[in-house]
Parts: structure tokens; C-alpha cells; sequence
């Protein structure tokens, strides 16, 4: 199975072990990220402005270069999927974005929301498969208690993204199960971390990780696990508890995180 695979500007530097292993670990479980050539920044935040066009611009170039790939588009940070995902449903379904959208871009065919946007967690849950991913673990997590931690981006707005409950998720704990290993069900798992307001409000954005860092810690998580580049930083510089991407866990268990090192 091959995909369209887009990347985003943070895997090329900050957060270049979540790509790393996503594609290594994508080649070991038989499926292939075709990286989509001369992709743009995504922008890293939609746009919330009706009348705003040109900064959807981007993100509708790579959802149309995967439509003429014929392939599902799939992200692995989190921001980079909500932005995707949530362009992609105005494009379906907005008839003013549509329209201005397609008349700037000038394509042979119009967009009209074709693509499907996954993240690279559905690939493993609804086409590998939580079971069968549990079968080519060589090295189990056994003994590692591990939190997720979703965050915002991922989860809301619900209706749009549809990865999962918004108040109840459990992707990534069945993903941690199908590593071997115990997670950790607490309190503020998806809850904001105040990435966007790190630099701003610096003390706000520590006071959000440090509930949510304390909380997982109060329930004996070991580490925390998540999917956004953004999120890690936060996380990781407003506490001490290890936070480590979802990519490196699955490299661990699998048994290649070594050959990336």
C-alpha cells in the first residue's frame, strides 16, 4: 500500500525522529510514504478567518497533488494533519472557498475535496491493524507504564477530524497495548499544553504542562507519548518527565530504532 506522504517543515529539523521512524517503521509494516515533491508549510494553525484564502493555499496544492497520485494523503504531526484535514472539509464543503480556491490555483480540474487526509495512527489502527501490529513486535515494551497524551489538534473540532472520541480517546492507548506495554489513563490527556501561547504567555503555557505532566506522573505514568512536534516541546521544557514521539516507541518495539541511531 503507498501513500502520499506530507512531511511538514518541523520533521525536517525539531522533530526529525518522528519522521525518521515513520517512514522506517511504515517500510517494516508493508506499507510506503511517498513523499509529495515540492510540498509548502502548511502554515502549522488554520485559519479561522472566512474570507481567508491564501495561506489554505498550500495545503490544497498537496491535497490535490495526492489526488492526482490517487492516493490517501497521510501526515504524521499533528498540526500539520489538522490544518490538512480541515482545509480539505472546506473545500468539500464550503462552495466560497471552493470556488476562490480553485480560480487562484488555476488546475487542469477543480478541487473539490477529493482527498482522504489520514494520520499516520489510522494507517496503523484501520489498515495495519492494532492485532497484526502486535504480531511483528520483536522487542515488547513489557514493564513501561506510558500516558498519552493527545492534546488539542487531533481531537477538535470532532465533527471535522472524526480521529477519534474527542472525550475518550483510545487510539494511542491501544497502540501502547499493541507495543507491550501498560498505558496510563489520566485526567488531562487531551487537554491543551497552551503550545501556541509558549512564547507569549509563558508562565500560562507552563502552568497547563505542568497539570498535565503532574497528573500523568500522579498515576505512575513513566513517560508521555504524543504525535505534535509542538506539544513535546512544551511539554519537555516545562517538566521533567520524559516525552518521547509515537514514531519511537514503534521503532523501539519493532526493533529498528537502533539502525536510525
Amino acid at each position: 500500500m503507498k501513500y502520499s506522504y506530507f512531511p511538514g517543515c518541523t520533521l525536517r529539523n525539531k522533530a526529525k525522529d518522528l519522521d525518521d521512524y515513520a517512514r522506517a517503521c511504515a517500510e517494516k509494516l508493508g506499507f510506503f510514504l511517498e513523499e509529495l515533491t515540492d510540498w509548502q508549510c502548511c502554515g502549522g494553525v488554520y485559519p479561522l478567518g472566512a474570507d481567508e484564502i491564501a495561506s489554505k493555499l498550500p495545503s490544497v496544492r498537496a491535497l490535490n497533488a495526492a489526488k492526482e497520485n490517487g492516493q490517501d494523503l497521510v501526515a504524521v504531526c499533528s498540526a500539520c494533519y489538522h490544518v490538512l484535514k480541515r482545509v480539505n472539509d472546506d473545500m468539500a464543503n464550503v462552495a466560497d472557498i471552493q470556488t476562490r480556491a480553485n480560480n487562484y490555483m488555476a488546475l487542469p480540474e477543480p478541487y473539490m475535496g477529493e482527498t482522504k487526509v489520514l494520520h499516520y495512527l489510522e494507517v496503523l489502527r484501520d489498515v495495519v491493524g492494532f492485532e497484526n501490529l502486535k504480531k511483528q513486535v520483536v522487542n515488547p515494551l513489557t514493564g513501561r507504564k506510558i500516558g498519552a497524551y493527545y492534546g488539542c489538534l487531533l481531537l477538535r473540532p470532532s465533527s471535522v477530524m472524526a480521529f477519534d472520541d474527542p472525550e475518550n480517546p483510545t487510539i494511542l492507548e491501544d497502540f501502547i497495548r499493541a507495543l507491550g506495554a501498560e498505558p496510563v489513563i489520566y485526567p488531562y490527556r487531551n487537554e491543551c499544553c497552551g503550545g501556541y501561547i509558549s512564547i507569549k504567555e509563558k508562565e500560562q503555557a507552563a502552568a497547563l504542562c505542568q497539570r498535565i505532566t503532574e497528573s500523568a506522573a500522579g498515576f505512575q505514568a513513566d513517560c508521555l507519548v504524543t504525535a505534535c512536534p509542538l506539544c513535546k516541546y512544551n511539554l519537555s521544557n516545562n517538566s521533567e518527565l520524559p516525552v518521547v514521539y509515537f514514531t519511537e516507541l514503534l521503532a523501539e518495539a519493532l526493533g529498528i530504532k537502533e539502525v536510525q541511531e
